[in-house]
């Protein structure tokens, strides 16, 4: 009796053992199931997350000055609004093959609706339909074309923003000659979303594309100092239209 009771009480010992180490176990990997999903989800609110790898960039090809130009003229297009008694011109982009359209605000500011027409490399001439987005503290204006149902061409938004020193490439119409093509550097990155570049613009590239040699669009031309002497000339970094394109 006793020798039965003695294995009795071994078999059960064992038994709870087993459980014990099973339910630990069971504990671990539930740790480690999170773990993982931790570390494989994206930081999207850092702001030092990209959208793309740093290796996923360097795989992408860069183009030439002329490769840029020749690939995105027609997504460029120039801008004439008016008051009603007083005319002002300046650049857009499109951003997608629907005829969503990006400027600066300024270019449209005081203007009346309906005294603008798009004017498309090819001639071709389009109205504003729809206002997606406007403000003038940030200085951006997102609209929609009323369109002939075409594809627009359009220029696709960088996922990372520039650094000093990387090449950079402006298309405009600075003072009305339509479509004109620079290039330069990136020159400082500056408060407030403001892109300080060696770029050459003027009056009229206002609402430009900024490119930079990947062909993706990084910024809008925005402004330049006449007085410097310099060459300081500045563009709104594009990210800050990402957030009303989501």
């Amino acid at each position: 009796m006793k020798n039965i009771l003695f294995i009795f009480i071994v078999i059960s010992l064992i038994a709870s053992s087993c459980t014990n180490r099973k339910s630990k176990k069971e504990n671990l990997d539930n740790k480690r199931s999170v773990k993982k999903e931790i570390v494989h989800t994206p930081s999207r609110n850092s702001e030092n997350s990209s959208p793309i790898s740093q290796t996923q960039k360097e795989s992408l090809k860069i183009l030439s000055g002329a490769e840029i130009f020749q690939k995105y003229n027609s997504a460029v297009f120039m801008i004439y609004t008016s008051s009603g008694w007083a005319n002002y011109q300046g650049s857009g982009f499109f951003i997608s093959s629907t005829g969503i359209g990006v400027s600066n605000y300024h270019v449209f500011q005081g203007t009346t609706k309906g005294y603008e027409n798009i004017k498309l490399s090819d001639g071709s001439t389009f109205k504003v339909r729809t206002v997606l987005k406007a403000s003038a503290d940030e200085d951006i204006i997102i609209f929609q074309l009323e369109t002939d149902k075409r594809n627009f061409n359009f220029i696709p938004i960088a996922a990372n923003s520039p650094k000093v020193g990387e090449k950079a490439y402006a298309i405009g119409s600075p003072l009305g000659y339509e479509n004109t093509f620079s290039s330069g550097e990136i020159s400082q990155i500056r408060d407030n979303n403001m892109l300080q570049i060696s770029v050459p613009i003027d009056h009229g590239s206002s609402g430009g594309a900024l490119i930079n040699e990947y062909g993706e669009v990084i910024g809008i031309t925005s402004s330049g100092r006449d007085d410097s002497g310099a060459n300081l000339n500045f563009a709104i970094d594009i990210k800050v239209i990402k957030k009303y394109l989501k």
